[in-house]
């Protein structure tokens, strides 16, 4: 059939996140120039005859992990055997590093079949904000500036099975994102991205160290989105996060699966609140 795998080039990936819109992933308007900067080599499109059919991005943060996200094939090219040659052509970039990725429910038993074992649930909550709920303090709540992003990125890598400063910086201060920050005696103890979606808004990540400041973060940011609806994934053995989503009106939409192909470092699981993206963890 003439087909072949290779990297996606300038302009490509756009057409794999209106794919990922059509598969009800709502992803962020502006993800994909993000993801193409972390890793250009980890996104990878199969052609037949010039023509985009299949698509997978495998993104390389450290020596020892890789995300795997968008793994897709055209619907009418289903069923022919390019998604598995697509899905080999990404373990390969990875190499011998661990892998992860967010299984949706019905592709969870393929992905063990690959080697990936299950390590918890993450819930979507999606709903238009309960602005009437004012049972939140968001003193000390404040937009991030330059030279904060630093200390934000450090937040991010402790809650994440890699260092990904650079990644994490660019994210947190895109100017058509919206960051908050909590500062307690001059001290980071908290942050949250508001980004626009092909529907409403996500929120992504949501870290804190506190209950009280993931809370605080939390309602600032929502105040910002205003009668709109906003999603935000949370991992299910967080339950004060699950809370404070229910306590200000979002209700699970969706879960998927955290799922690893071997080990990963320690991390401070109670610092998340609300994971970045489920395309690159």
């Amino acid at each position: 059939m003439g087909f072949e795998i290779g990297p996606a080039r300038p302009g490509e990936w756009d057409q794999i996140v209106l794919w990922a819109a059509k598969e009800g992933w709502n992803p962020g308007r502006y993800d994909a120039e993000h993801f193409l900067m972390q890793d250009p080599k980890g996104f990878l499109l199969g052609r037949i005859d010039g023509k985009v059919v299949s698509a997978i991005s495998v993104v390389d943060y450290s020596p020892d992990y890789a995300f795997l996200g968008f793994y897709l094939v055209r619907p009418d090219r289903r069923g022919q055997g390019l998604g598995i040659a697509t899905w080999k052509a990404g373990m390969a970039h990875a190499g011998s590093r661990t892998v992860g990725l967010d299984g949706v429910p019905d592709q969870q038993d393929n992905y063990r079949t690959q080697g990936f074992q299950s390590a918890h649930t993450t819930i979507r909550y999606r709903g238009k904000p309960n602005l009437e709920y004012k049972g939140v303090d968001t003193d000390g709540v404040v937009p991030i500036e330059p030279k904060h992003v630093d200390l934000l990125a450090a937040l991010d890598a402790a809650g994440h099975p890699a260092d990904r400063h650079s990644f994490a910086a660019r994210w947190a201060a895109d100017p058509r994102h919206i960051t908050r920050a909590r500062f307690q005696d001059g001290e980071l103890t908290g942050y949250g991205v508001l980004r626009p979606a092909n529907e409403g808004w996500r929120i992504g990540p949501l870290l804190a160290l506190t209950p009280s400041d993931a809370a605080a973060v939390l309602a600032a940011l929502l105040r910002e989105a205003g009668d709109t609806t906003v999603s935000i994934d949370i991992p299910e053995p967080h339950h004060v996060a699950r809370t404070l989503a229910d306590l200000h009106g979002l209700a699970p939409a969706s879960r998927t699966a955290r799922m690893y192909t071997g080990p990963i470092r320690s991390l401070q699981q109670s610092l998340v609140y609300g994971v970045m993206s489920l395309e690159l963890g």
